[in-house]
C-alpha cells in the first residue's frame, strides 16, 4: 500500500490528550496534527524523534494532518496509524500473502457477530465454510529484542474479541486473530503479559479452544507499507 498524499517529514515535539501531536516540519512549520493510535504507543516514539504525517486539504477538518509513521527509540520504523491495518491487511489477503487465508471466494468487512456484539474485520467465504479474522496491529519493541509484543496497554475490548472468536471455535467455526506487525526489525511476536496478563491469558484459552494464531510482518519505509512475512507467535511465558 503506497501512501497517498505523499507523506511528509517532521520532528515530534510531544504526544498529548491520546489523539493529538505537536510536531515541527523541515520548513520550521509548528503544527498540531492527530494522532490515529488509542493506545500508549510505549517504546513508539521519542521526542524529537522523526515522525512523517499525511497533510489534508479538507478545508472541513479541524487538523492538518495525520501522524502515520514514527521513529522509535531503538532506531526502528512503526506505522502508529492504527486505521492502516486492515486495509493493509486487505491487500495482502487479495494478494494471497497470507497464506493460511488462500482461496476465498468472498471477503466482508466489519460484519456482526457474537453475543457481546462485536464486528468482525473480515468474514472470509471458502467452499468450506466461513472464516473470522480479527486483526490487531503490534508496534511495541523493545532495546535488544526482535520479538514485538501486544497489547502496549490493557485492552478489555482485545480480551472480548478473544472470547468471542473462542466462542465460534467452539462451535466449529473457523476463527482467526492476526496480528500485523507494524514494525520494522521484528522477527517474532508474543502476548505482553507485563503490561495485561487478562490479554495473555486470554489469548492462550483462546488457542486451547481452537483460535487460530497468526502473525505477519511488514515491509515499511516512507512511501509504502506491504505484509511481506510470516512471523512466528510466542505464546508461552
Amino acid at each position: 500500500m503506497f501512501f497517498s498524499p505523499v507523506l511528509e517529514e517532521a520532528r515530534l515535539v510531544r504526544r498529548y490528550k491520546r489523539f493529538l501531536a505537536d510536531i515541527e516540519t523541515l520548513d520550521g512549520e509548528q503544527l498540531t496534527i492527530h494522532c490515529p493510535n488509542t493506545g500508549s504507543m510505549l517504546n513508539c516514539m521519542k521526542e524529537g524523534g522523526q515522525v512523517w504525517f499525511s497533510r489534508s486539504s479538507d478545508p472541513k477538518r479541524k487538523l492538518p494532518g495525520t501522524w502515520e509513521i514514527s521513529e522509535t527509540p531503538q532506531g526502528r520504523l512503526a506505522c502508529v496509524n492504527t486505521g492502516r491495518a486492515n486495509a493493509i491487511v486487505e491487500e495482502a489477503l487479495r494478494a494471497g500473502v497470507i497464506r493460511e487465508l488462500a482461496g476465498f471466494t468472498s471477503l466482508r468487512r466489519e460484519v456482526p457477530y457474537g453475543e457481546e456484539k462485536s464486528r468482525i474485520d473480515f468474514q472470509l467465504t471458502f467452499d468450506s465454510g466461513l472464516a473470522y479474522v480479527e486483526v490487531k496491529s503490534v508496534t511495541l519493541g523493545f532495546d535488544g529484542s526482535t520479538i514485538a509484543a501486544f497489547p502496549d496497554a490493557v485492552t478489555q475490548r482485545g480480551a472480548k474479541h478473544l472470547r468471542e472468536l473462542a466462542a465460534l471455535a467452539r462451535q466449529g467455526v473457523r476463527a482467526v486473530q492476526l496480528y500485523c506487525v507494524n514494525l520494522g526489525g521484528i522477527e517474532g511476536v508474543r502476548p505482553a503479559e507485563e503490561i495485561d496478563p487478562g490479554y495473555a491469558m486470554a489469548l492462550r484459552a483462546a488457542q486451547l479452544d481452537g483460535v487460530e494464531v497468526l502473525a505477519y510482518g511488514v515491509a515499511l519505509d516512507n512511501q509504502q507499507v506491504r505484509i511481506d512475512r510470516a512471523l512466528p507467535v510466542l505464546l508461552n511465558p
